[in-house]
């Protein structure tokens, strides 16, 4: 089986489709199936499957400059598929470099999917485009519905695009790495090294931007301090808002991107994982805190309230609303004891995500796409 990606992400930014695509690859080398990925970023040597990269020219993404958007309009991509010959095409954004994509396997006559992966119409509000919605929601499902399938991360997701007229949805969720996040990586060094030996640690992980909605922790962290309350706060992250938290969460120790090991330490040595975001489609985070012991707090919104079971491994609050937010927070730090009987809960859910069931499963996919397209080729002679 040949797997040819179009994908606006991988290695070395950093984000949930990264992990998701780098857990992706894994699989389909234990398989030993054949892949090659069209993507504007190329990872480096570090990787042993960069060799399986072709980079495609790219320009900013208009609603984020981090990310680069692929032009794929060159000889390179061609020749590459020319000489790679895939079976299936699966298609991870729908930009400009997976139309190319979408128009490729439409040529060849080969099956195609599509994995959604970013609630891109709700950042429109973010950027006071929200008169852009309709027009979003219209493209998004003629793009989706060229396809053989779309796959979404969590029912939440599979329930919103089914409500916009999307018709073939299945799920691909993700899975966690239990033998890198554990419990037992807590270090009280670590806790010591920022001052937080005896203070809790409030912990977020993740791009700092502004619709992951952290002005709402901002908000929720002048409520509880002004109740009296002691604690830490942890940014492991970076982006464009850094500079204005700065300003408004003068205390948060940030000490940037954090990777591998490093990151389950954090995740471990701290006491809460904050995460105010109502935009996730799954929450690869809310996982990899809840394999650490560790209780999140989160949003009753999109792939979070679909992981965190509300007082049971976690706690949700009302999207966008700072006061129940710092509410929840409130209520694990006036109890560690419920927030460690919380955590112990966490790590059991987090078992339940195994990412070679996962990815095995989409392989199954693949390949039955893959015949089923062969046979429907074959019917027109097999009716002469």
């Amino acid at each position: 089986m040949r797997v040819a990606l179009f994908t606006e992400s991988l290695p070395p930014n950093t984000d949930g489709v990264v992990k998701t695509l780098s857990k992706l690859v894994g699989t389909m080398q234990e398989q030993h199936v054949d892949f090659h990925f069209f993507s504007p970023v190329k990872p480096d040597e570090s990787y042993d499957w960069t060799r399986h990269v072709t980079k495609v020219k790219s320009v900013p993404f208009f609603l984020y400059s981090y990310y680069q958007m692929g032009v794929p309009f060159f000889e390179g991509i061609s020749r590459q598929l020319k000489d790679f010959r895939p079976d299936i095409v699966h298609l991870c954004s729908p930009t400009l470099i997976s139309l190319y994509g979408l128009n490729y396997a439409q040529r060849k006559k080969l099956p195609v999917v599509t994995s959604y992966h970013t609630h891109f119409i709700d950042y429109f509000s973010y950027f006071n485009l929200d008169w852009l919605e309709p027009t979003g929601w219209a493209y998004l499902n003629w793009f989706h519905n060229k396809c053989d399938m779309t796959y979404a991360p969590s029912p939440s997701a599979k329930q919103e695009l089914h409500k916009q007229g999307i018709r073939n949805v299945d799920l691909w969720q993700r899975g966690i790495e239990l033998d890198l996040f554990s419990p037992h990586l807590r270090d009280n060094e670590l806790r010591r090294s920022i001052g937080a030996e005896d203070q809790p640690i409030l912990l977020f992980v993740g791009r700092l931007i502004n619709h992951k909605d952290l002005s709402i922790l901002a908000d929720a962290d002048k409520i509880l301090k002004a109740r009296g309350h002691d604690y830490r706060i942890v940014l492991l992250g970076d982006g464009p808002m850094r500079p204005e938290l700065e300003e408004i969460l003068p205390g948060a120790y940030m000490p940037g991107f954090v990777h591998g090991e490093a990151l389950a330490r954090w995740y471990a040595s701290a006491d809460i994982f904050a995460f105010p975001s109502t935009t996730e489609t799954f929450g690869n985070v809310i996982l990899e805190s809840f394999a650490s012991g560790i209780p999140a707090v989160g949003v009753m919104a999109g792939g979070v309230g679909d992981i965190i079971s509300h007082d049971h491994d976690g706690l949700l609050a009302k999207p966008k609303d700072a006061e129940d937010f710092a509410f929840q927070l409130e209520r694990l730090l006036v109890n560690p004891d419920h927030a460690k009987k919380l955590g112990r809960q966490a790590r059991i859910t987090a078992r339940q995500y195994c990412w070679k069931k996962i990815n095995s499963r989409l392989l199954d996919d693949y390949r039955m796409f893959i015949e089923r397209s062969k046979y429907e080729h074959m019917k027109p002679a097999l009716a002469i």
